[in-house]
């Protein structure tokens, strides 16, 4: 049983929270994996943001351990998934839209830091964030497309609101990897950092934000989202979900998830 107080962080089993005064940290913890993002690390990361509405955080840091900050949407759920039913696979597939929804509603200015590969779904996970530092390491990749699945949990919204239209069409239907500097170039990203610099960054711009007042960050905060609900509405991304679920049942794209994963660990 998870104890949702102040006092006691609760425990989850995919990843990591604290709070240290008004600085929360969230940390995927499932670094031989890269840091998937399956059904189980989904739904406790909605859990998670909802917590730190419970403490003292005004900023919280999310990041990943090891070498990546997020493999994406975990294809070894959706490879394996022989014959999914249609409420099981909808159901699965619109969790990812609940995290991402969590994650803008939290309260506390999010800062995602990022480094190695962000792919698909991590890249969606970063884009819910309110500010982004990346890693000079770090490879972006949106491989939804060449697997037969869309691009779901209101991802393509929120990529046409940081990068564009055009950027988006580009990105999403080519795949094509890109690193941290085209990153930045784009606007995806607020700063590019090295690799070895990456956490002591993060920690200053949380703490210059942590020193300013948490009403004012958090009425900032939703003032911002509120804008970008009018430029982009992201209302009807719970539709993501039929889509989604309808790639997850198809056997042709099951088995594009078998291959994608066999090749990366050749």
């Amino acid at each position: 049983m998870r104890l949702m107080t102040e006092h006691a962080a609760p425990t989850f089993a995919t990843l990591r929270v604290e709070v240290d005064d008004r600085i929360g940290r969230l940390t995927l913890t499932q670094p031989d994996k890269l840091n998937p993002l399956g059904t189980v690390p989904l739904r406790e990361i909605a859990e998670a943001a909802r917590w730190f509405d419970t403490t003292s955080a005004s900023v919280v840091v999310v990041t990943g351990e090891g070498r990546a900050f997020s493999s994406g949407f975990d294809l070894r759920e959706f490879a394996g998934t022989d014959s999914p039913t249609s409420a099981s696979s909808r159901d699965q597939a619109d969790l990812g839209r609940l995290m991402a929804e969590a994650m803008e509603r939290m309260s506390a200015l999010s800062i995602a830091a990022i480094k190695g590969p962000c792919v698909g779904g991590g890249v969606v996970l970063a884009g819910v964030c309110d500010l982004r530092v990346a890693a000079d390491d770090t490879v972006f990749s949106i491989p939804e497309v060449d697997l037969g699945i869309p691009l779901a949990w209101g991802g393509i919204p929120r990529l046409v609101r940081e990068i564009g239209p055009a950027f988006t069409r580009e990105l999403v239907l080519t795949c094509r990897p890109f690193g941290a500097d085209e990153a930045k170039a784009l606007g995806f990203v607020n700063r590019v950092v090295p690799r070895a610099e990456l956490e002591s960054a993060v920690d200053e711009l949380a703490a210059q934000l942590a020193r300013k007042a948490p009403s004012v960050v958090r009425a900032t905060k939703r003032q911002v989202n509120e804008a970008l609900e009018d430029m982009a509405p992201i209302v009807g991304a719970w539709s993501d979900a039929d889509l989604l679920g309808a790639a997850m049942r198809d056997p042709e794209a099951r088995q594009a998830a078998r291959d994608y994963l066999a090749s990366r660990q050749r």
